[in-house]
C-alpha cells in the first residue's frame, strides 16, 4: 500500500491512457461495425463471409499488429495512434458478428411494419432495429471493452505508455506491490467500462425495464 501511496498520482496518469487507449477504439470500432453488419444482415448469402473475414481479423497476434501499424499507416514506432488503430480492428472483428445477431434478433413483423409506415432502411435502422438490437450489441460491446483492456496493456513492450508499465516495470523489478497494483488497476479499469456499458444500454431501452416493473 506504501508503494501504491506514494505513485498514486503516476497511476492515475497511466490508468488515464489506458482508458483512452481502449475506449476511443471501441467508439470507433462500434460505428465501423454497425454499418458493416448492417449490411451483412441484409445479404444472408454473405453474411457468412463478412462475419468470418472480420472474425479472422481477430486471430492476428496483438504484438505483430502494433508493429505493423506504423508501417501502414506511416505514423513513428511509439506513436499512440498504432495502438488506436490496432484496437479498433480487434474491436471491430468482434463487433460485427455481435451487430448481425443483434440486428436478426428483431422480430420480422416490427421491421415490415416500419417498412409499412413508410421508413426508408437507413431511418428504419436508427429508429427501429438498431434501438431493439441494443441489448445483443452491448452484450459483444461488454466483451470488446475487457478485450480491449487487456491487449492495451501489450504495447508498453513497445514503449507505449499505459498500465502496462506498471506490469513490465514490476516483474522486471521484482516489485510485487507495482505489479499488484497494474494487474488490479487494469481490472478496475475494466469493471468500469462495463458497468458504464450497462448503465448506457439501459439509458437506451427504458421500455425494457418497463416491461420488467409491470404487473
Amino acid at each position: 500500500m506504501t508503494w501504491v501511496s506514494d505513485h498514486a498520482g503516476d497511476i492515475a496518469a497511466l490508468a488515464w491512457r489506458h482508458l483512452l487507449l481502449a475506449g476511443i477504439p471501441l467508439v470507433l470500432g462500434l460505428l465501423i461495425a454497425i454499418p458493416i453488419g448492417w449490411a451483412a444482415s441484409r445479404r444472408p448469402r454473405v453474411a457468412t463471409a463478412i462475419v468470418t473475414a472480420s472474425g479472422l481479423l481477430y486471430t492476428i497476434p496483438s504484438l505483430a499488429l502494433f508493429i505493423l501499424m506504423p508501417l501502414i499507416l506511416g505514423t513513428k514506432i511509439l506513436d499512440p495512434v498504432n495502438v488506436v488503430a490496432a484496437m479498433t480492428v480487434y474491436t471491430v472483428a468482434l463487433l460485427v458478428r455481435t451487430v448481425v445477431d443483434g440486428l436478426r434478433s428483431v422480430p420480422d413483423h416490427v421491421a415490415q411494419a416500419a417498412t409499412a409506415m413508410g421508413y426508408r432502411p437507413w431511418r428504419r435502422l436508427f429508429a427501429v432495429e438498431l434501438p431493439l438490437a441494443v441489448p445483443v450489441i452491448a452484450a459483444g460491446l461488454r466483451v470488446a471493452a475487457v478485450s480491449n483492456v487487456s491487449i492495451v496493456s501489450v504495447a508498453s513492450l513497445l514503449g507505449v505508455s499505459q498500465l502496462g508499465d506498471l506490469l513490465v516495470d514490476g516483474y522486471e523489478r521484482n516489485i510485487p506491490a507495482e505489479l499488484g497494483a497494474g494487474i488490479l488497476a487494469c481490472l478496475l479499469l475494466a469493471l468500469a467500462l462495463d458497468v458504464l456499458i450497462q448503465v448506457g444500454a439501459r439509458l437506451l431501452t427504458p421500455w425494457r425495464s418497463a416491461v420488467r416493473g409491470a404487473p
